[in-house]
C-alpha cells in the first residue's frame, strides 16, 4: 500500500458512537461528562454553559465538572434547551491517546425516533442509558429493536442516575436480567452493561468510591477497547454512481469520470468492472480524489473513476468487480422503520430511494407488524403507524439491483418517500426478493 493510502487508513481508525435511551435518561450529561473529563470540550463552551455566571476565583474550580451544566454541552437548538430535552442529533468530536471518537446525541423521545435510527445507521457502538429508578421502557425495547435490526456490532447499556437509587446493586442486576433477556431475541452478539452516575461522574471517566461491587471497565475504557474494525473493506466492491462528470475544458476536453462514494470493499488501478444493470465491462484506468490520482479507494472515500473503455454510465447505476453480480428483482419483501406522520398502508405508492437511484414502488402486502414489547409478529395489520416496525412487501416499478441487508448494509437498505409531499417516511431493511 502507498504511503498516502497507509495515512488515510490511520485517519479513519476511530470509533462511532451514538447515544440512545427515553426522555431524561440523561445522554447528554453523560456526554457532556466524557467532554469535561477527557478534557474535549473548549474553554470557551465550558465558560458559556457555567451553572454560576459569577466569576470564580480558582479558574479550575470554575471550569469542574461540578459547576458545568453538562447537558448544555451538547442541547444546542434554543428548542432544546428551553424544553431541557434534545430534539435533533447533536454530535461531538473527542480523542484519547488510544482513539478518536465521533458521538451522535439522539434524541430519545418516540416522535423523533426518526432521528435515531438516522444517528445509529452509520454508527459502530451504541450506548443505550436506562434511568435506574423507572428500568426498560416500550422506548428502550424500540431502541433495542431497531439496533438489532440494523446488525450494529456493539450495543452499551449503561443504567444512569444510580446516585439516585443509592448506588444498589439489585436494582442493577434486576434492569440488565431484563434487558438481557429481551437482547437474547434480537441481533445483537455483543452486550455490555454497566452502572452509571453521569451528573456525579461514577464510572464514565474515573470509577468513584460509590460502587465498589461492580468490578467492570468504566464507560471511557470500554470505548477505549472495543474491536471497530472497519469491515466493509473486507466486502464486495460497490460503488453507485452518483454523477458523471464531462468538464469538457480546453485542458480536460475528453474526460469522463463517474463520481461517488466507495460504499463497500476496495478498487485499484486496472481492476476489470462490470457496470449494473447494463452488463458492460471493462477496467479501471484512473482513481482520481481531491488529493490527486489514488492507487486504491475504500469506504468511504468519495472518488472519480475513470475507465478503459468508453461505455454508457449513468446516475443510479452500480460498479462493481468483475464476476461479482448484486441480486435484481422488482419484488422485494423489507423490514420497514415507518416514521411518516401518514401510516403505511397496502397498495399506496411511494418512491424508493436505493443508493443514487430512484424509482417508484407499490406497497403489495402489510406481512406482519411487530408489537415491540413483546416482540410477536400481528399478521392482520393494515398499516403502520408513526414509529411502528414491521414486515412489508414492494412491487418496483423497474428491477432494483441490491443486497440483502444482512450482507451489505448500504447496497441493502433504503428509505421511502412520500410521492406527494416528498417527505422521508420511512427506513427499509432488504430482506429477500
Amino acid at each position: 500500500m502507498t504511503e498516502i493510502n497507509f495515512k488515510l487508513h490511520e485517519e479513519m481508525e476511530l470509533l462511532r458512537l451514538v447515544t440512545v435511551g427515553s426522555v431524561d435518561d440523561g445522554k447528554s450529561t453523560l456526554i457532556g461528562r466524557l467532554l469535561v473529563d477527557t478534557k474535549g470540550a473548549f474553554e470557551d463552551q465550558l465558560l458559556a454553559v457555567r451553572k454560576a455566571p459569577h466569576a470564580i476565583e480558582d479558574e479550575e474550580v470554575a471550569l469542574s465538572a461540578r459547576n458545568i451544566d453538562l447537558a448544555m454541552l451538547t442541547d444546542g437548538l434554543q428548542a432544546e434547551r428551553e424544553q431541557g430535552i434534545t430534539i435533533d442529533v447533536a454530535y461531538r468530536y473527542f480523542s484519547t491517546p488510544k482513539r478518536k471518537f465521533i458521538m451522535a446525541d439522539c434524541p430519545g423521545h418516540e416522535q423523533y425516533t426518526r432521528n435515531m435510527v438516522t444517528g445509529a445507521s452509520t454508527a459502530n457502538a451504541v450506548i443505550i442509558l436506562i434511568d435506574a429508578r423507572n428500568g426498560v421502557l416500550t422506548q428502550t425495547r424500540r431502541h433495542t429493536h431497531i439496533i438489532g435490526l440494523l446488525g450494529l456490532p456493539h450495543l452499551i447499556v449503561a443504567v444512569n442516575k444510580m446516585d439516585l437509587v443509592d448506588y444498589s446493586e439489585e436494582v442493577y442486576q434486576g434492569i440488565r436480567d431484563e434487558l438481557s433477556e429481551f437482547c437474547a431475541k434480537q441481533n445483537i452478539h455483543d452486550l455490555i452493561c454497566l452502572p452509571i452516575s453521569a451528573l456525579e461522574g461514577d464510572m464514565v471517566v474515573d470509577r468513584g468510591d460509590n460502587m465498589p461491587w461492580y468490578e467492570g471497565q468504566t464507560v471511557l475504557e470500554t470505548l477505549e477497547s472495543l474491536e471497530v474494525g472497519d469491515h466493509l473493506d473486507g466486502q464486495e466492491f460497490r460503488f453507485p454512481v452518483q454523477y458523471v462528470s464531462r468538464p469538457q475544458t480546453k485542458e480536460l476536453p475528453d474526460f469522463r469520470g463517474y463520481m461517488g462514494r466507495v460504499v463497500s470493499g476496495t478498487v485499484k488501478r486496472g481492476d476489470a468492472i462490470t457496470v449494473l444493470p447494463t452488463g458492460h465491462t471493462s477496467k479501471i484506468k484512473e482513481i482520481v480524489s481531491f488529493d490527486g490520482n489514488l492507487d486504491e479507494a475504500f469506504p468511504p472515500q468519495s472518488v472519480t473513476l475513470t475507465l478503459e473503455d468508453d461505455i454508457d454510465i449513468s446516475r443510479g447505476d452500480i460498479i462493481v468487480h468483475a464476476g461479482h453480480k448484486l441480486q435484481s428483482a422488482r419484488n422485494i419483501e423489507a423490514m420497514v422503520c415507518w416514521i411518516g406522520s401518514e401510516p403505511l398502508t397496502a397498495r399506496k405508492k411511494y418512491h424508493i430511494k436505493h443508493t443514487t437511484n430512484t424509482c417508484k414502488a407499490v406497497v403489495t402486502d402489510i406481512i406482519y407488524h411487530t408489537d415491540i414489547n413483546t416482540l410477536e409478529q400481528d399478521t392482520n395489520a393494515e398499516q403502520l403507524a408513526m414509529n411502528e416496525i414491521g414486515r412489508v412487501a414492494l412491487k418496483l416499478q423497474q428491477p432494483l439491483n441490491f443486497d440483502l441487508f444482512e450482507d451489505n448494509h448500504a447496497t441493502g437498505s433504503f428509505i421511502i418517500i412520500d410521492s406527494f409531499t416528498n417527505n422521508t417516511v420511512g427506513a427499509g431493511m432488504i430482506l429477500k426478493s
